[in-house]
């Protein structure tokens, strides 16, 4: 999930750097997210915003899957920084998500559904809150492989994003200039991934731009090619990224969220 807001210099995104200690990606600078869980999307839920045939025909899936897509992307989201896409009504959103603390706890141990939580506290999923817009996979080359749908949103007001999961030892806002000259420095690792999502909405100037933007969604699987006699993945603006990626961080490899 890209999670955007307004700032000074444009829109900024949330980001986390994740602890050292993960199994996948330790360590680099990621947007927050998760896998499918098997209870996402298997329970009627009050939902609001394109139905999930809608998602399906986006992301080229099943809606059954679709609509857990989309289940799975509110809950990691609320899960990992505190920010909840559902509102007592379809028109309304939770204006202050801290409330809710103790269950987001016990969704992150699975303790709780998203479905049981949202029946509970009567809830409706606000689909309409979040854009498709990109499909990633792992390269077949990668011990651990994904098939990575990435989602958008602004975050409602009056909520705020926070650092309170095991998963990310520092979070922050930045504008995609300031995350990918980071990058550039060696401070930050990124995945490609999460390199050509904030080069694509580095062309925005506006939350609102991003949320209009018509995306055409084709899966993008990087594959392991030669290239002036080094093997490098293949992927759109592949020479760019490695143009500008620096010798500390030559992850020739991995790719997902």
């Amino acid at each position: 999930m890209m999670l955007v807001r307004d700032g000074a210099n444009g829109p900024e995104i949330f980001l986390q750097r994740r602890s050292g200690a993960m199994a996948f990606a330790a360590g680099m600078t990621v947007f927050p997210g998760g896998g499918v869980d098997p209870s996402d999307g298997t329970a009627e839920i009050a939902w609001a915003g394109p139905e999930p045939a809608w998602w399906a025909q986006r992301f080229a899936t099943t809606e059954p899957r679709a609509k857990a897509l989309v289940c799975a992307a509110v809950r990691e989201t609320f899960e990992e920084c505190g920010v909840l896409l559902a509102g007592p009504t379809a028109e309304g959103v939770v204006s202050d998500s801290v409330g809710h603390r103790a269950v987001r706890d016990r969704l992150e141990r699975r303790e709780l559904s998203l479905a049981a939580f949202l029946a509970e506290q009567q809830l409706v999923l606000r689909a309409d809150l979040l854009r498709p817009w990109a499909n990633w996979i792992t390269p077949v080359i990668e011990s651990r492989r994904y098939d990575t749908r990435f989602f958008v949103a602004v975050v409602p007001e009056g909520q705020r994003a926070d650092g309170a999961t095991s998963e990310a030892v520092e979070v922050r806002w930045r504008t995609p200039a300031e995350a990918l000259a980071r990058w550039r420095s060696g401070t930050d690792v990124l995945l490609p991934p999460t390199w050509a999502q904030l080069v694509a909405l580095g062309e925005f100037g506006s939350t609102a731009d991003i949320l209009a933007a018509q995306r055409v969604i084709d899966p993008i699987l990087p594959v392991l090619a030669e290239a002036d006699g080094k093997q490098l993945l293949s992927f759109p603006d592949n020479e760019r990224y490695f143009a500008d990626l620096p010798d500390i961080g030559r992850l020739q490899g991995s790719v997902g969220t």
